[in-house]
């Protein structure tokens, strides 16, 4: 298992230490793009780091961990472990 650490260095992605609207972009990048979608789908990790149309996404450390644990099927399964697992309720 590759630490969260190790993906901060690997990945062109943008860890703050706060909330951010990165989620908010990766969700809009999937609903716009079927191809983005079922990339964060089947491999988040790449799709993080592949970015949209040029631009990463800025994630605290605990949205970026969680992101790339997840497996889901749907868009809306994705969602629904995201939630759970930030416990934004």
């Amino acid at each position: 298992m590759i630490s969260p650490l190790a993906f901060q260095t690997q990945m062109n992605i943008s860890v703050k230490p706060v909330d951010s609207n990165g989620l908010s972009r990766i969700f809009a990048a999937a609903v716009v793009n079927r191809q983005f979608c079922q990339m964060l789908l089947q491999d988040p990790h790449t799709a993080l780091q592949k970015g949209y149309l040029g631009e990463t996404f800025s994630l605290t450390r605990e949205e970026l961990d969680v992101i790339v644990s997840i497996r889901a099927e749907s868009l809306t399964d994705f969602a629904r472990q995201l939630n759970r697992a930030l416990n934004y309720q």
